[in-house]
This record gives C-alpha cells, sequence and structure tokens, in this order.
C-alpha cells in the first residue's frame, strides 16, 4: 500500500492521490489506536490528523513507513526526533494557515480592546481603537507578514520579537516591523500578540520577568501552547488589571481545573485552536500537503534500505500560496 488516509480531506484532493498512488481511506482509525497501528505496517506513506499520535512506541509498527503527512492543527504529538531518526519526512504546509491566524488575530485584537473597557480622563468606561495602538508580535512566522500588512490599514505601530531572528536581519524591513528585546516590547505594547514557536526552552518564558512590566491595560492574544506562560504570573497579571484581559487560543489540558491559577478569571477568554481552521486553509493545506506526499512517493524507492531522505524529519516549509485552487 502506498499511501493510508486516516484525516478526512476534500473529495478532488483523494481523487487526485487516487489516481496517482493505492490509497486506503481509513477515517475510522483516528479512533482505534490499535487497528491504526496494525494497518501502519505495509504503508509507505500516511496522512493523520491531529487527534492521532506519533510516538516511538507506533512508528515500531511503521517499518516502510517514509512519509507523514499532517493538514492541520500543531505537531506537538508528533515524535520529531523519532521520525528524524528513522529518516520520516514530516510534512506538513507552514505558510497555508498565515492568513486565517492573522485574521483571528485581528479580530481578538478588536473584540478585547472595544469590549474590555479603560477609563478616560473623565472616569468613564470606554473601549479603544486599534488605530494609533502599538502591536507587539512575540515571534516572526509566516502569518506575522500578514498581521502586519493588515494592521497598516490601521494605522498602528508594529513591533516585534523572535529570538531567531537577529536585529539586522532583512525580514524586519521587509515585513515592516520595528525590532526591539522582548522587555521593551512587553512595557510598550498595547496589545502584545504571541506566536512564538513553542520548545521545551522556552517554557514559561513569559513569566515573572515581564509579566509584571506590561503596559498598564494591555490586551493579550496568543495563538501558541499556553506552556509558553507562566500560569501563576499570568493570572497576577490579570487579576491585577495589568493585563485587562487575555485571549488564549491554545490552552494546555486541565489548566482551568479548580486548583490552577488560571481557573475562574473572567477576563481571560479561551477558544480550542481555531485560529487556523478555516475552509479556505484547510484546503490550501490539504493540496500543499498531498503534492509533497505525491512527490515523496514517486521518490521513494519500493525497498526501504535504498531510501535517502530529501528532508529527514525536517517540517517542509511548503509555499501553500503557489498551489493553485
Amino acid at each position: 500500500m502506498d499511501l493510508l488516509v486516516v484525516d478526512t480531506l476534500e473529495p478532488d484532493v483523494m481523487a487526485w492521490l487516487g489516481e496517482r498512488h493505492r490509497v486506503r481511506h481509513a477515517p475510522e482509525l483516528a479512533f482505534e489506536p490499535r487497528e491504526f497501528r496494525r494497518a501502519l505496517y505495509n504503508v509507505r506513506a500516511a496522512i493523520v490528523p491531529g487527534s492521532v499520535m506519533i510516538d516511538t512506541e507506533t512508528l515500531d509498527f511503521a517499518p516502510l513507513l517514509r512519509a507523514l503527512g499532517r493538514v492541520s492543527a500543531g505537531a506537538e504529538n508528533i515524535d520529531l526526533e523519532a521520525c528524524e531518526r528513522r529518516q520520516i519526512e514530516v510534512v506538513r504546509s507552514l505558510t497555508a494557515s498565515a492568513r486565517a491566524e492573522a485574521e483571528f488575530m485581528i479580530g481578538a485584537m478588536l473584540s478585547l480592546l472595544r469590549r474590555v473597557p479603560v477609563r478616560g480622563a473623565d472616569g468613564a468606561a470606554v473601549g479603544r481603537e486599534l488605530g494609533g495602538a502599538t502591536i507587539g508580535l512575540v515571534g516572526m512566522p509566516p502569518a506575522a507578514r500578514s498581521i502586519a500588512q493588515l494592521l497598516s490599514g490601521f494605522g498602528a505601530r508594529i513591533v516585534g520579537y523572535d529570538p531567531a531572528l537577529h536585529a539586522s536581519d532583512t525580514v524586519w524591513p521587509l515585513w515592516k516591523v520595528a525590532p526591539v528585546g522582548l522587555r521593551e516590547l512587553v512595557e510598550r505594547a498595547d496589545v502584545m500578540c504571541v506566536q512564538l514557536s513553542y520548545f521545551s526552552r522556552y517554557h514559561g518564558l513569559l513569566g515573572d520577568r515581564f509579566l509584571p512590566h506590561c503596559k498598564p491595560s494591555q490586551v493579550l492574544v496568543s495563538t501558541t501552547r499556553s506552556a509558553l506562560f507562566d500560569e501563576t504570573s499570568l493570572a497576577a497579571a490579570l487579576k491585577s488589571g495589568r493585563i485587562a484581559a487575555a485571549w488564549l487560543d491554545s490552552l494546555e489540558p486541565g489548566a482551568l481545573d479548580s486548583d490552577r491559577p488560571l481557573h475562574g478569571i473572567e477576563t481571560l477568554q479561551v477558544t480550542p485552536r481555531i485560529a487556523a481552521t478555516t475552509r479556505e486553509s484547510r484546503q490550501r493545506s490539504a493540496w500543499a500537503v498531498a503534492r509533497r506526499i505525491d512527490e515523496l512517493l514517486d521518490f521513494v524507492p519500493r525497498t526501504a534500505s535504498d531510501f535517502r531522505s530529501t528532508i529527514p524529519g525536517g517540517l517542509a516549509d511548503l509555499e501553500a500560496a503557489s498551489w493553485s485552487l
């Protein structure tokens, strides 16, 4: 078998793949872990939904697997190191959802600024406008460029921080974002937008070193894993009003339990990872992943011993916008 598709893809994508490869479409396997592992035994590539965990034990059942595709959601429950050791390429589109994430961020900013009032000069509770505000971008993924483009129409000032980008990097002027240190960004931003990709070394990065220094009445929007925040520090900033409101689109399981710091905070809004998921972004991503899987299936020899990976374990940064739908 060439390809196992456990995700639910658009009919035209499935038809295109079926014309080119031997495909088994079995979305029910997402709910049957044991049967899913059995089905992996003789397949060379698989496309799995975000609900399916891929760990070392699962990969032990897939001796021929050389490509693993994911159309939506992140790669948090994929053991990327194990995939790299086995020369399995993890195929995702890092650009297909950029526009969707940017629109979500802009909408969240507008909602929080208008819905969570501050005190005006006369003491009245009033909302705020995005125009003229300073927006701080923590992390510069592809969505940050779309955010900057959309914000330019509002007349907002944009500053940014990304530990992977030097202040002299050409990305900053190209995307029209002023690079600053994280402490300065936290102190200056009326709105802090957090999209920094999560790695274990960043666990609790936004904690006591930074959150107590937020600009008063700052609002916060985040689409990255909430593990980037120290829960106690974030709760303290919200309860004190230093951060007027926060919108988290990816919250760790159990973070709102009664014995956790974020429990019962009315100025915290949570959504279940909806920023990147739109009809349009999913279509772009599905085609990008399908076409890369097709390339890999054409390239991979039939015998695993002859295989040489093009990008072992890499997250293919597919320019999804180049696929015409």
